[in-house]
């Protein structure tokens, strides 16, 4: 009869575990020195090689020719624990012998000495999995067991567990193991079976097994039963997924906001079964993928990737902020959370690939934030971008500093204008006209879409917020009309406001103030949510403006 793999190439000796070098080395030096505990505690995510280790030290306590901490597999007693004739070794599932009964049939049985072999071994798999009763009956003879008794605990969520039965125990922790390790493994197998394994499917396999060797060997299993020769393709067709160039085709369609191109992307993989859930998770480990490679220097220690793969990443990652990736990530994995309750898989992706495409569509604080760095990109390369409407104007008019010069003036417009009236420098205060007097005639700019052209070449960012402005004189004034927000803070910084009096005198011939003419309020009722994040960033101090 066929055996597979994980159970045909499961390790026989110390040696023959992979990726656990620390917890073998400290076992075989037990058996070595003699220095044998009484209980012992193996920890870790499935396939990590918890049960294999505790079989291996079952055979190894008793084993009649130790070679340096390893068990023969040549005496009679190996030779017996392997084929299962030496019943003084128990395999118990806690699981199906979960209840307090069982715990004392257990206790009655730990007194009789064993028949064979020098060591009655009791291996408790998934022992978490007993009741808070049948702990309460494993502990006394858990504390105090006969000498000729060990038990082996081994468990997935060690957390579950009393602190009473912890401390008794002498605790090993099975880390996941590398995929290198995993990959390792793989070939070595293939070398001594009749098929064959590329590296960058080995390392795929040992990616998806997510640090366990019997997932990776039952994976394995599957493809060799399609070929004798496993590839990348092999692999990706057996597991389901999507594969590495639809991964950059979805990014290439994101980056860009093609929609269309990202749902029928979609449909195509729908179309061929491919699970949507999986695709959701294959593309949240794409994203952190290029998250790592943007953010650490050696990203090659952190990501599973060919050196192929990971030049290409590389070059990926250079054409996105982390900002966007950090949204990518936070919107796929929601959409990973509602698959499983959503009555469609294949719509909760295609919704995603809309909010991955357009950030306009979402409405929550990531989304807002891409949009702000897709706005400071654009200025910083002098880009024309549409001014951003915001729902509420500030109210504070800013009066000019005469010894720093940053302040604008802001200029409200009056309700009752005296076309007439003209600024000069004997007003009659005491005069008839009231508030009328003193308030010069506005007239419209009409050189301004000239100003603006200048600023083009000698200020680019102050050319791209205010496309689509306008500009009145009133008095010794020029009165800014502008949509974009940005316009206020940009002007004081880094001698913006030199630059751009610089260039309405080169259009006009003489030297105005600066002002920003005030909307009515009519105009300032607007429900864009970037501009009230915006808006209340700001409230909050922090700084969204382009340096």
């Amino acid at each position: 009869m066929y055996q597979v793999l994980y159970r045909k190439w499961r390790p026989q000796r110390f040696s023959d575990v992979y990726g656990q070098n620390l917890i073998t080395a400290t076992l075989k030096n037990e058996l070595r020195t003699g220095r044998i505990a009484h209980a012992y505690l193996f920890t870790g995510s499935r396939g990590t090689g918890k049960t294999s280790c505790a079989k291996i030290l079952a055979k190894a306590v008793n084993c009649l020719d130790l070679q340096d901490g390893d068990p023969c597999n040549q005496c009679t007693n190996c030779r017996g624990i392997d084929d299962g004739v030496i019943l003084d070794i128990v395999e118990m599932d806690a699981a199906s012998n979960r209840g307090i009964d069982n715990m004392r049939d257990l206790r009655e049985e730990v007194n009789f000495t064993p028949s064979v072999v020098r060591y009655r071994v009791y291996i408790i798999d998934e022992v978490h999995m007993l009741t808070s009763e049948a702990f309460n009956a494993l502990l006394k003879t858990l504390e105090e067991p006969p000498a000729h008794v060990i038990f082996v605990l081994a468990t997935t969520e060690v957390h579950k567990l009393p602190s009473t039965i912890k401390s008794r125990c002498q605790r090993f922790d099975f880390q996941r193991i590398l995929p290198e390790d995993i990959a390792a493994r793989i070939q070595f197998i293939a070398q001594h079976e009749d098929f064959s394994v590329t590296d960058d499917a080995a390392l795929l396999i040992a990616k998806l097994a997510d640090g366990g060797m019997r997932d990776a060997l039952s994976m394995l299993d599957q493809c060799i039963t399609q070929t004798k020769s496993v590839t990348v393709d092999t692999v990706s067709d057996t597991a389901g997924l999507a594969g590495h160039d639809h991964l950059f085709d979805f990014s290439k369609a994101i980056k860009t906001g093609d929609a269309g191109n990202a749902i029928a992307l979609v449909g195509k993989l729908y179309n061929a079964s491919r699970d949507m859930e999986r695709l959701c998770s294959e593309l949240i480990d794409f994203y952190r993928s290029l998250m790592i490679v943007k953010s650490v220097p050696k990203p090659d220690r952190l990501i599973v990737a060919s050196p192929s793969e990971l030049e290409s990443l590389q070059k990926h990652a250079d054409e996105y902020e982390l900002t966007e990736i950090m949204y990518c990530m936070d919107t796929l994995q929601r959409t990973f959370e509602s698959i499983k309750a959503g009555a469609s898989r294949r719509v909760a992706m295609e919704m995603a690939m809309l909010r991955l495409c357009s950030p306009e569509l979402s409405d929550d604080k990531s989304s807002l934030l891409r949009r702000v760095q897709a706005i400071e990109s654009a200025l910083k390369a002098g880009a024309r971008v549409p001014a951003a409407q915001s729902a509420q104007q500030l109210q504070t008019v800013q009066k000019t500093d005469k010894k720093t010069d940053k302040g604008l003036i802001e200029h409200k417009p009056k309700q009752q204008l005296n076309p007439a009236t003209v600024p000069t420098d004997n007003t009659d205060k005491g005069s008839d006209t009231g508030k009328d007097e003193g308030i010069a005639k506005e007239t419209e700019f009409s050189g301004w879409d000239q100003v603006v052209e200048i600023l083009y070449t000698t200020c680019p960012p102050l050319h791209g917020v205010l496309q689509d402005s306008t500009a009145c004189i009133r008095g010794d004034f020029i009165l800014i009309e502008t949509d974009n927000e940005m316009f206020k803070s940009l002007v004081t910084r880094n001698g913006n406001k030199r630059i751009l009096a610089d260039a309405i005198k080169s259009v006009t011939g003489r030297s105005y103030r600066i002002g920003i003419k005030k909307k009515s309020a009519a105009k300032q009722e607007f429900a864009d949510p970037l501009s009230a994040f915006i808006r209340d960033s700001r409230n909050m101090g922090i700084n969204l403006e382009v340096e």
